[in-house]
């Protein structure tokens, strides 16, 4: 086997540790059905409490897995390739979700934030299991108007905002449930059970959200400027309204919005959130709808 075929067979069996590991996590927040947020004194419910801390061990631990093997795959895919594997949309999707998963690791080691495991396993699964069966292509070199540094820099740079957009808005995600789950049991005058009752409050998992998506706009507003300067080099001009510019501006706008909005007070919470969920399906859109809906000057990278 080449190096370039065994890049892709480890990625494919990284996608089913992800897979693997999103059943974990799925076993975990059921496990936890009907528990509630405070250890019995009659120690009635350790039995459960422990299920429920298994299964999210092995989901880490299937996560890791994954993550060897699918950080391993990108980088037999660059030395294959014998560049940086960034050239079209296979090698972008499965670089940002390789930065994804370093920042949700360095999550849940540093900060416990196991919590994050259902969400992102699941995304990791969807999006390697998309690239190895409908956008890969086999290496080939890059094209002229790639051969810049500012390509470089352009690619990390999104491909680092993109995993934070994707870690916050599962954060947001989770603080809608949370936030729904509270009212629910405020209004019925009950304690939250089961495995809502486990995560961080709901104006932490905001907080989280927020901190994730302070760090990805300033850095995504970097990737559109040095967009531009590569524009400069590779086409004679810094904007062309291209179909992937336009959208990246759209994406900008989206999240600065959120950033506006998670700064007044009547806008935040729930109405908050749901702009940063409106901001990842811009971004996702920007990086595949766009490469299958449209041609313009991006094209060259191909599928």
């Amino acid at each position: 086997m080449t190096l370039s075929e065994w890049s892709y067979t480890v990625m494919v069996y990284a996608t089913v540790g992800y897979l693997l590991a999103f059943a974990m996590h799925a076993l975990e927040w059921s496990a936890a059905r009907g528990l509630a947020p405070a250890r019995p004194a009659d120690g009635s419910e350790d039995a459960q409490r422990l299920r429920v801390d298994q299964w999210g061990r092995f989901g880490v631990a299937a996560t890791v897995l994954a993550a060897v093997l699918h950080i391993s795959a990108v980088v037999l895919r660059g030395v294959a390739a014998e560049r940086p594997p960034w050239g079209n949309m296979y090698e972008f999707i499965t670089s940002a979700l390789a930065f994804a998963v370093l920042i949700h690791l360095v999550a849940v080691a540093r900060f416990g934030m196991r919590w994050l495991g259902l969400g992102l396993t699941l995304l990791y699964s969807i999006g390697l299991g998309v690239a190895v069966t409908q956008f890969y292509v086999e290496v080939s070199p890059l094209v002229p108007a790639l051969h810049s540094v500012w390509f470089i820099i352009h690619i990390v740079a999104a491909a680092i905002a993109g995993a934070a957009f994707n870690v916050g808005a599962v954060a947001s995600a989770l603080y809608l449930a949370r936030d729904a789950a509270e009212r629910r049991a405020e209004s019925r005058g009950v304690p939250l059970t089961g495995y809502l009752a486990k995560l961080p409050s709901a104006r932490t998992l905001d907080l989280v959200s927020y901190r994730l998506h302070a760090f990805a706009v300033p850095l995504w507003t970097f990737t559109i400027a040095a967009g531009a300067i590569w524009a400069q080099y590779a086409w004679g001009r810094f904007w062309n309204w291209d179909p992937k510019e336009t959208w990246s501006f759209i994406t900008w706008i989206v999240y600065v919005a959120y950033l506006h909005a998670r700064a007044t007070a009547g806008w935040r919470g729930r109405p908050v959130a749901i702009i940063a969920l409106i901001g990842l399906v811009t971004f996702w859109f920007n990086f595949i709808g766009v490469n299958l809906l449209f041609s313009g000057l991006h094209s060259y990278a191909g599928i």
